[in-house]
Order: C-alpha cells, then sequence, then structure tokens
C-alpha cells in the first residue's frame, strides 16, 4: 500500500514537533513515585498531539518548552529522601527545555523515521520533614538549579497503517549528565541512567480534524549507586482525544495512568514495602498550529491535569506550555 496521502498529512504535521518536543520535554521531567518520590514520567502528560504520527518530510523541526509541577506527599506517607524517610514531604519545580527533532529522508512507503535530542534546565525547590538529632520531626528545605540530565531517542519509528491510523515505536533514553550531591534534597539530577521503549497509535476522524491517540511505554531504571537505591519498573498510559477547526484552534483532554509493578530496592525500601507507586490523571488540552504555504509552521500546546487516586507518588497540578517550529 503506498504511504498516506500529502493532504491529510497537512493536519497532522502541524503538531508534528509539539509531539516529539513536548515528549522530550514532560518524560525528563521529575515526577514521582521513586527514591525522592521523583521520576522520570508525570500522569497524562508523555503523550502529545499526533503521537502515532513521524512525517514523511524530512528535516529538522525545533521546540522550547516549559513544565511547572508542584506537588506534595502527605504526612501520613513516608517517602525515601536523601538516605532517610520522610513525613511530609513538598515539590516545586520548574523545567524549561530545548529540544531538536530529525526527521530522516525515506523513500515513499509505510516507514518514516525520527532521532531527538532534548537539553533541559531545571529549577527545584524540596522541603521534607526529617527526624531530627533528638528524634524529633524537623522541616527541612534545599533548592537546585542547573542543567536536568539530557534526554535523546536514537531512532523513533513511525508506521503508517493508512492515512487515518499510524503507530509509532521509540526508546527514549536519559542519561545521568546532570550534577548529583549525596544527601541532598534537592538536586539537578537523578543519578541513574533511565531507559523507556514507548508505542503510539493515533486515529484521526472526521477527515483529520478529531484526533484520538493513546501512548504506553515503561520507565527501567538502572541502580544509584551512590544511595544503592533501585527504582521498581513503571508502566505507563496516556490518552488524548482534540477537536480541530479551520481557524488552527484545537480543544480536547488527556488522560494518564501511573502503575509501578515493581518494588524499589533498597534497605529503605524495605522498610517502606517497596514503596510501589500508583496515579490518575484528567485535564484540557488547548491547541493552536499555523502552517504557511512555503512549509513553515510554528505550533503551541498548553496542558493542565490534575492528578488523583495517588499512592507512594506526589499528588499536584502539573501544566506546560511549548512552543514548537519547523523550516
Amino acid at each position: 500500500m503506498p504511504a498516506p496521502s500529502a493532504s491529510l498529512y497537512r493536519r497532522s504535521c502541524l503538531a508534528t514537533a509539539v509531539l516529539l518536543g513536548t515528549l522530550a520535554l514532560v518524560a525528563a521531567l521529575p515526577a514521582h513515585a521513586v527514591e525522592g518520590g521523583l521520576g522520570r514520567s508525570i500522569t497524562g502528560m508523555q503523550i502529545t498531539s499526533y503521537v502515532g504520527v513521524i512525517p514523511p518530510e524530512p528535516g529538522m523541526q525545533w521546540s522550547l518548552s516549559y513544565v511547572q509541577y508542584d506537588g506534595k506527599i502527605g504526612a501520613s506517607r513516608p517517602a525515601p529522601i536523601a538516605g532517610q524517610v520522610s513525613l511530609g514531604l513538598e515539590g516545586d519545580v520548574s523545567l524549561w527545555a530545548a529540544s531538536g527533532v530529525y526527521v530522516w529522508p525515506t523513500r515513499t512507503g509505510r516507514w518514516n523515521f525520527a532521532s531527538m535530542l532534548t537539553v533541559p534546565y531545571i529549577d527545584a525547590d524540596v522541603t521534607a520533614s526529617l527526624q531530627g538529632p533528638l528524634g524529633n520531626q524537623v522541616r527541612v528545605q534545599d533548592s537546585a538549579s542547573n542543567l536536568f540530565d539530557v534526554y535523546f531517542a536514537p531512532v523513533i519509528a513511525g508506521f503508517h497503517i493508512n492515512e487515518v491510523q499510524h503507530l509509532s515505536f521509540g526508546l527514549y533514553v536519559y542519561a545521568p549528565t546532570a550534577k548529583y550531591t549525596p544527601g541532598k534534597l534537592a538536586n539537578p539530577g537523578l543519578n541513574v541512567w533511565t531507559v523507556s521503549p514507548a508505542a503510539g497509535y493515533t486515529h484521526l476522524f472526521h477527515k483529520g480534524t478529531l484526533e484520538f491517540s493513546v501512548l504506553g511505554g515503561m520507565d527501567w531504571y538502572s541502580r544509584n549507586d551512590d544511595t544503592d537505591y533501585k527504582n521498581g519498573l513503571v508502566l505507563r498510559t496516556d490518552a488524548l482525544l482534540v477537536k480541530r477547526t479551520a481557524s488552527g484552534w484545537g480543544f480536547g483532554a488527556a488522560a494518564g495512568w501511573l502503575q509501578q509493578v515493581q518494588d524499589d530496592e533498597s534497605d529503605l525500601a524495605d522498610r517502606l514495602d517497596g514503596f510501589k507507586g500508583r496515579s490518575f490523571g484528567v485535564g484540557p488540552v488547548l491547541t493552536y498550529g499555523k502552517k504557511w504555504s512555503g512549509g513553515e509552521h510554528v505550533d503551541v500546546s498548553f496542558r493542565y491535569l490534575s492528578e488523583f487516586s495517588v499512592r507512594n507518588r506526589f499528588e499536584g497540578d502539573p501544566w506546560s506550555v511549548s512552543i514548537s517550529a519547523g523550516f
């Protein structure tokens, strides 16, 4: 079967830079359910528009993105951090990221390929209630601002089932490139490698104006040698429904589910019965895209989610803004 027609792709490619660039950003943001309550994924924010589509047009695409997350773990839920157990943990994290995506030149057909690199900058404030020298609880605050762990995808493959159904397969890797100091509450990096394979599916309805996308993936963490702590495997599923208008505006909703399926491994985690986490989230999405006759395009995406039914994770209301462009 030949590749899908370019006419339908003009709609889907409007948000391709947002798809890859924002995915890079939110996946790099420390979320919660692991050591320090911070992991790699945020409930419902990994998926982006056209997550199953890698476009046939080769070239570079760029995005600048911002994510803000303010969450907490209540005093009734002990959490591991800095080699101790905190009774009450709060985090306020801001992340900026610059992402570059290169779509490879390929022959006409069902398959297209891309590669991605994201360089993020993090600003984090963490407050914890720790045991003091006299056995009492002491509130301790720490901050960190610096480059965050680099995030990249050596290859993202897209398969076109037909003009309206698309699949993508990506291998995403987080490298421990940022500064990490054992014993600090807030660190720019996590001091672990994380490998996150993911598969996306996109179905376009009503001549491409209504999009349904779903993304499934997993986060596998290496051991933190400085703390002898290993986070358990996390599975995640996100879904997105967006209706777009002729004016370029789009509106819809996103939802997500994160489920840790393995216990964390360490003496500290054993004290907390493995510290396996879970969370759900749902919220609105607003997009705008414009493409010019020469092929240039600019895309803007805003998302807000509210987490609920959370266990052994930070609970909050993350939001993100991304601006992407292709020339």
